[in-house]
């Protein structure tokens, strides 16, 4: 009995993947990513053109008052949690095709980290900007930066607050491409 309901489960789901796709396909806003059989492919970017593109990626961690207080005044053991944590998202925007399997690896000529400390919240706020001049985007860089930078926050702080919260990571803002301008609302 167990057993049918797990096959109707996945006929389901199969069939309102296939449904999914012939949506998209009818819009004209088809997943890229998935070939006609439903399978992941890496997308050949060997025809499009080489532009400037950016793309901006937003994150917080959230707190006790006491940690972003030992954060704010570089108190933590392990020292300046914000200069490690910036450090550690520049290197995961250079790593995320190694990290996304179908992210192609990209010559990317710029990223920032900045944060917003936000003390009434206790929560600090991370964003990347991440550029390049390469013929697809920086979304996933800029939104693996933020990660990143997030969980190297984390990392350092754990030992004197382990129920820290990851939360928001979102893309802000990508321009150049096809595709052109997003700006989130």
């Amino acid at each position: 009995m167990r057993q049918s309901k797990v096959k109707s489960k996945e006929t389901v789901n199969s069939q309102q993947s296939t449904i999914n796709r012939q949506k998209s396909t009818e819009k004209g806003s088809r997943l890229t990513h998935l070939d006609e059989k439903g399978r992941a492919k890496m997308v050949d970017v060997s025809r499009k053109d080489i532009t400037a593109r950016k793309a901006v990626a937003y994150g917080r961690v959230s707190m006790m008052p006491e940690t972003f207080a030992l954060v704010k005044t570089q108190g933590m053991a392990k020292g300046d949690v914000l200069a490690v944590a910036k450090v550690a998202g520049v290197m995961a925007a250079k790593k995320t095709s190694e990290l996304i399997p179908l992210c192609h690896p990209l010559r990317i000529t710029g990223v920032d980290i900045d944060f917003d400390l936000f003390e009434q919240e206790s929560t600090i706020g991370i964003k990347a900007t991440v550029r390049t001049k390469d013929r697809t985007g920086v979304e996933m860089e800029a939104l693996t930066a933020v990660s990143v930078a997030a969980l190297t926050v984390y990392d350092m702080c754990k030992a004197v607050d382990k129920g820290m919260t990851i939360s928001e990571i979102k893309l802000i803002k990508k321009t150049g491409g096809k595709s052109g301008t997003y700006l989130r609302k």
